[in-house]
């Protein structure tokens, strides 16, 4: 009887494809889950949890992306200096209005792995506040959300 043979895919032959998403209209936690997943490679057949075998996205349109309820006023993103009272503490309503593709960045990055791996996986993100890039050269693919 013939075992069935678990193929792991390997950083040398993993093939990337770019990816483009619009974020106008669309809300934040359902963007990020799929992104998350495309950066990951969950959606192709020979995902391997230990390998980078994600592909390229481009979020573009950041600044038009929606929050449900009272998000924009009530959440708030902690960060701390390292010093004695150098907590900070921002709004989402603040964040957008300073860097609104930072807000897509740290929506994602706690979608993916810690560690190594996953600051690698972050890299091949790309988000910009409006709809210009300077990614038009890649086979772009357009992602629906």
């Amino acid at each position: 009887m013939k075992k069935n043979k678990t193929t792991y895919e390997k950083k040398e032959t993993v093939k990337r494809d770019w990816y483009q998403v619009d974020a106008s209209g669309k809300i934040l936690g359902r963007l990020s889950t799929k992104v998350a997943a495309y950066l990951r490679g969950k959606h192709k057949p020979s995902f391997t949890p230990h390998v980078d075998c994600g592909d390229n996205v481009i979020v573009v349109n950041a600044a038009k992306i929606r929050f449900t309820g009272n998000k924009a006023k009530e959440k708030i993103y902690f960060s701390h200096s390292g010093y004695p009272g150098g907590a900070r503490y921002t709004t989402l309503e603040e964040m957008m209005n300073k860097d609104p593709a930072r807000v897509i960045e740290h929506s994602i990055s706690g979608m993916l792995p810690k560690g190594r791996l996953g600051r690698k996986m972050l890299k091949k993100l790309k988000v910009y506040a409006d709809d210009k890039h300077p990614h038009r050269a890649q086979k772009i693919q357009e992602l629906k959300v």
